[in-house]
């Protein structure tokens, strides 16, 4: 009989192991190319104008380089976050999302994690333990520049039960989107709406509701979160965790496209007020989105900011639905 010596396991942390200020910053700085866009494009979809057309793209930024979308950002971002959640049961919401600055295809990212919440979860009969961990999630590019900046919360197991005590930030609060933020700076808003069908930011009216008759399908599960180099045991293997959940930022991404057919002129999403998960997401269900448009506010220079609320539901393989996302976001039109 052939003998192994004993094996090293490699896993992420425990509940237990995380203490206030533990900073995470080995994941892998991650390029944005064109092949990565394609590739994330081919599972998430979106119809943002400024991340197909380059000409338009130039002309709006002032960059050569083509315009990332914001989808593939926070993506990466979160993939690069997930050295502290590999044992995640579930994450259950993201806080303040903003984005300093708007990265563009060749740009390099990378993140630090800092933890800046613990609330142990108390016993219950059946159930294993558990506790929410809150996390401070800071993304920069190769020129150390800022790009992201925003806060999520995930459940991971616990050796043992708690008794519900929390230590530091658990429920940061929700971003304040005041004037132009300093990620379209210099933006020429002017050439957007001359190149572009509206309807445009004096064309849109708070209270309006849309709701999209067709669905998108969630496919490709793993292979979303092996692209953004996403850790969860969760997302890829269900000898484990008995079933695989998609990865949240696939159900948001799929929301963001939707939002884009819903609005078509749309020129970036600038952040994310809120995102809270409601349900868990299985691949092969189907979403669909209700988007709200909410309080209008206008810029200096023309156009302005649009505060929206998608509201998505899965239909499962089943015929059964359910509410899965709540995500306020924060959208530029010009």
């Amino acid at each position: 009989m052939i003998t192994s010596p004993p094996a090293t396991g490699i896993d992420g942390p425990f509940y237990e192991d995380l203490r206030i200020g533990d900073r995470f910053d080995g994941a892998p700085v991650m390029r944005l190319s064109d092949g990565l866009a394609a590739a994330h494009h081919a599972i998430v979809g979106g119809r943002l104008r400024l991340a197909f057309d380059a000409a338009l793209s130039a002309s709006v930024t002032g960059l050569k380089q083509p315009f990332a979308a914001p989808a593939l950002v926070w993506d990466v971002a979160i993939g690069q976050s997930t050295l502290v959640t590999q044992r995640a049961i579930a994450n259950l919401f993201y806080r303040g999302l903003i984005f300093r600055r708007a990265p563009a295809i060749g740009d390099s990212l990378k993140t630090v994690t800092t933890i800046i919440g613990l609330r142990s979860a108390a016993a219950r009969p059946g159930r294993a333990s558990r506790g929410l961990v809150t996390m401070r999630i800071a993304t920069s590019d190769q020129e150390d520049r800022p790009v992201l900046d925003f806060c999520r919360c995930a459940l991971l197991p616990a050796r043992q039960a708690g008794d519900g005590a929390a230590q530091g930030e658990t429920d940061p609060p929700r971003s304040e989107f005041m004037g132009a933020p300093a990620a379209i700076g210099g933006w020429n808003l002017d050439a957007y709406r001359k190149a572009v069908p509206g309807p445009h930011f004096n064309d849109l009216s708070a209270g309006t509701i849309h709701r999209l008759a067709g669905g998108d399908v969630v496919s490709s599960a793993p292979e979303l979160a092996r692209l953004t180099m996403n850790l969860a045991t969760i997302h890829h293997d269900r000898t484990q965790t008995g079933q695989r959940l998609v990865y949240g930022g696939h159900t948001i991404g799929l929301a963001a496209a939707q939002l884009t057919r819903a609005l078509p002129s749309l020129v970036t999403i600038l952040g994310w007020q809120d995102c809270d998960h409601l349900g868990p997401v299985h691949e092969g269900d189907t979403l669909h989105s209700e988007i709200g448009i909410g309080h209008c506010e206008p810029l200096p220079g023309g156009g302005g900011l649009v505060h929206l609320r998608s509201l998505v539901r899965a239909t499962a393989s089943d015929g059964g639905i359910s509410d899965v996302l709540d995500w306020r976001s924060v959208g530029l039109f010009a």
